[in-house]
């Protein structure tokens, strides 16, 4: 479905309404500094707050990075969202009426914002069947099951709207379609029903199940977690992905934690559900969950916002499960916890028990608890001792396998401070005590770390690049500007159809026409629509000749570009493939802007000295990477469709 674009009166408005204080207090927490607020920037890792919020400008600034712009922007940069996605929401949040400058969209705007507002509604009305259901003799299995074996109080059971999803097969479907009236397809779009196999009716997605709403961090419901009460398998279900939920970027009780992660400056992650339910109850709130999926970077940044230490404790069970939950986390935010933008702990409770079952132990537990997260070692500290756990370091082969596995583990970190401290903190382990060969493993150590970083760079078009980082060759920008700035302006020219999808695309990926004469053309065709009433600039004829009449003003410009005036064969071929060679274009275009991009970081990067610019240096190290991710996108894109641009 294409997004129509919006009437400058309706983003002008949102932009007076959307209070900037208020949209990005959302996300990072602020504090009040004279006129105006202050907080740790979300775009760059920094330990003393530079990111500025001021109310009277409705702008934020950050000293450290640079990075600057509105409401609006930060929400596009925070939510990688485009333009239009956000000034749609914020229309809704701030009850502005939304026009589009094509009034045939005009209702087929309003029915997409009246649409969302139904698949919310929808949920909210599902959660409250369900808490319902729990308290009817359907339900008194699973009401008992949270009673006597969660140990949960009454004032828990509705903080959380724990409900129960009845065994009959169709039971919720009668009640929101039957009952409620709700459109078949908008209950199917947010998992609750499916179609059943024959095509003929649906079925309940959730049944005779134990149900917890998942919220987003307005306290909206967006999915459902369901557990079995019996042998029904899997134990735990969640809702289907839909439009509103996506489980890799979503935290369970997030929407009740994030006040507290700022209070206690750390968040808590731990495995399931019922771990953060019960701490929550215990009065430790700074506590979430991931839905059953290994932890991604994501999830993470999310919760660096709300902590200015940075500090994320990783709660996973002390079993073999546990063990590779914790190691599929480290892999999924590699990134974040090598170049240390994270302070990561781990926390394993004794005797293997998660933290529902180590809270309903003793009377103290959360007292317990609470000195455990105290004590908890950073994650590097409890890999080493992983590592050595139940090695004879007397046996020549054992010992050499973990003084491997050490110099893998200290040559994958970033900071040179942090490996040295390593290289001398598993140098004494290894020594066992002996002083004389301390020195001697120190040096081993060092030496193995610096090969094995060295062999990890080898191939790399500049070794003081962080390893496994490797640059793709830069392709000229005149052979990729030329044609693709050509074949989109000649399309827009020529196929009014496609102008709309033109200009959402450049919005929304903001770019931008790199050649003199294609940006003059660019931007006389943005005036000649806007100054048009409507309907009059439709035809590609009346373009055409309102254009052709700037060459009594502008000769010389007009002359440069002449040509798009006139096609030959090859433009009516690409006009037969056009979907395609937007597609192509654009990538181009993108491609480009992402060249200059990390040309740029680079020369900062390379600029930079470890320690004295350390923040600084991991924040262009981080914009080279994702430079870096997004080219490798876009390689095969335009590597695919090039010939249809030249």
């Amino acid at each position: 479905m294409k997004t129509p674009r919006l009437h400058p009166e309706t983003i002008e408005e949102v932009k007076q309404r959307a209070d900037v204080v208020d949209v990005i207090s959302e996300s990072v927490v602020l504090r009040k500094r004279g006129k105006d607020y202050v907080g740790l920037c979300p775009f760059h890792q920094e330990k003393t707050p530079s990111f500025t919020v001021s109310p009277s400008k409705q702008m934020y600034y950050c000293f450290g990075c640079g990075a600057s712009g509105n409401a609006i922007k930060f929400l596009m940069e925070v939510g990688k969202q485009s333009f239009s996605e956000v000034v749609l929401d914020l229309a809704r949040r701030y009850q502005v009426s939304v026009r589009s400058l094509e009034p045939e969209q005009r209702q087929q705007l309003q029915r997409q914002i009246s649409e969302q507002e139904q698949l919310y509604e929808i949920l909210a009305l599902a959660a409250s069947f369900y808490k319902h259901a729990l308290r009817q003799p359907q339900g008194l299995v699973a009401l008992k099951y949270l009673q006597s074996q969660r140990l949960l109080s009454e004032a828990m059971i509705q903080e959380f709207q724990l409900g129960y999803a009845p065994s009959g097969w169709d039971t919720l479907y009668r009640y929101l379609v039957e009952q409620k009236g709700k459109p078949v397809g908008h209950v199917e779009q947010v998992g609750l029903i499916k179609l059943r196999k024959s095509g003929n009716g649906y079925y309940d997605y959730f049944r005779d199940r134990l149900m917890i709403p998942i919220c987003d961090t307005r306290g909206r419901v967006i999915g459902f977690g369901g557990r079995s009460l019996g042998e029904q398998q899997p134990k735990y279900l969640n809702s289907p992905e839909t439009k509103l939920f996506d489980k890799s970027k979503i935290l369970f009780a997030l929407d009740k934690a994030y006040g507290a992660i700022s209070k206690q400056d750390q968040a808590v992650i731990v495995e399931g559900y019922f771990d953060a339910i019960a701490l929550h109850a215990v009065g430790i709130k700074h506590v979430v969950a991931p839905l059953g999926t290994a932890l991604s970077q994501e999830q993470v940044l999310q919760l660096l916002r709300y902590t200015e230490s940075k500090q994320i404790v990783l709660n996973f069970d002390a079993d073999a499960a546990g063990t590779k939950a914790f190691e599929r986390a480290i892999e999924k935010i590699y990134p974040l916890v090598y170049g240390g933008k994270v302070q990561l702990r781990t926390l394993n409770l004794p005797d293997g028990k998660d933290a529902d079952e180590f809270l309903k132990e003793h009377a103290d537990s959360a007292d317990k608890y609470w000195q455990l997260l105290k004590e908890a070692p950073f994650w590097l500290d409890w890999k080493i001792e992983q590592l050595l756990g139940g090695q004879n370091l007397q046996d020549v082969s054992q010992f050499q396998r973990v003084a491997q596995e050490m110099v893998k583990l200290i040559s994958k970190l970033d900071h040179p401070n942090t490996r040295n401290y390593y290289i001398s903190r598993c140098a004494q382990l290894l020594s066992r005590g002996d002083a004389q060969d301390l020195k001697q493993l120190q040096e081993n150590l060092n030496s193995q770390v610096s090969k094995y970083r060295k062999w990890k760079l080898k191939g790399s078009e500049n070794t003081n690049l962080p390893q496994s980082f490797q640059l793709l060759p830069t392709t000229s920008e005149s052979n990729l500007l030329e044609p693709a700035e050509a074949s989109l302006l000649r399309i827009y020219i020529y196929c009014p159809e496609y102008r709309a999808q033109i200009i959402r695309i450049l919005e929304e990926q903001d770019l931008l026409f790199s050649l003199s004469h294609h940006r003059f053309l660019w931007q006389k065709i943005l005036e000649l629509q806007d100054s048009a009433k409507e309907g009059q600039n439709d035809t590609v004829e009346s373009l055409i000749s309102l254009l052709q009449d700037l060459s009594i003003e502008f000769p010389e410009q007009m002359k440069k570009v002449a040509h798009f005036f006139h096609l030959d064969e090859i433009h009516f071929e690409d006009f037969s493939r056009t979907p395609l060679v937007i597609r192509a274009a654009a990538a181009c275009l993108e491609q480009v802007a992402y060249q200059k991009r990390r040309q740029y970081c680079l020369k900062q990067w390379e600029k930079l000295d470890y320690v004295a610019d350390f923040r600084a240096k991991q924040y262009y190290w981080q914009q080279l990477y994702e430079a870096e991710r997004r080219l490798k996108e876009l390689e095969p894109i335009r590597r695919a469709s090039l010939s249809d641009l030249v």
